[in-house]
């Protein structure tokens, strides 16, 4: 009886030692982002978006965000080696057609995972056969990636037309909400 009880006792606080260094080193952002996650801001309480930092372009002469003011902007965070950057892939596609004419920018920031991803012609090769026609720039040193705080492959952020962050998302889905979101802030005046 003693030993089952102290094997209970083990697994228990075993159980609660891992719970506790997985919350503590912030890895159920990690573990929970390929069933993604979203936060919603308000306009009072959203902070401007830190400024891209240099890499090379692709689709796009450089482009700066405060250029963009007066334009609804998504930046999506990838690598063309992430199997759940590339499920968003038809969704992203899909907005920039759908908006850039209606005031809409997209600009994939590729911070790669990998050493092949690190090189700008597999990057463009991929970009191409991937049928990308929005800016991408590369960010192999994690400059912007750290700016934004990102932690996981893809994540997202939703600009308003005066620059401020008014929505990130961590992870697949949440594309109905991302849509209407992004309808929302192209309506918004200022």
């Amino acid at each position: 009886m003693n030993l089952r009880k102290n094997m209970l006792i083990g697994i228990v606080a075993g159980f609660v030692i891992v719970a506790a260094f997985v919350y503590a080193t912030g890895l159920t952002k990690l573990i929970l982002a390929p069933f993604g996650s979203s936060t919603e801001y308000k306009s009072s309480e959203s902070a401007t978006a830190p400024e891209l930092a240099t890499g090379d372009w692709i689709n796009s002469e450089p482009l700066k965000l405060n250029d963009l003011r007066g334009r609804v902007v998504l930046i999506e965070f990838w690598t063309f080696g992430c199997y759940n950057c590339r499920n968003t892939l038809s969704f992203v596609k899909s907005w920039d057609d759908s908006y850039r004419e209606k005031g809409f920018t997209v600009i994939g920031v590729h911070s790669p995972e990998f050493d092949e991803e690190r090189k700008i012609e597999n990057l463009r090769h991929q970009v191409s056969s991937l049928g990308i026609r929005y800016p991408v720039v590369t960010d192999n040193d994690y400059q912007t990636w750290k700016a934004y705080k990102v932690e996981a492959w893809p994540t997202a952020f939703l600009l308003d037309k005066k620059g401020r962050i008014r929505w990130m998302h961590v992870g697949e889905g949440d594309y109905d909400e991302a849509e209407r979101l992004i309808q929302k802030l192209l309506a918004e005046t200022g």
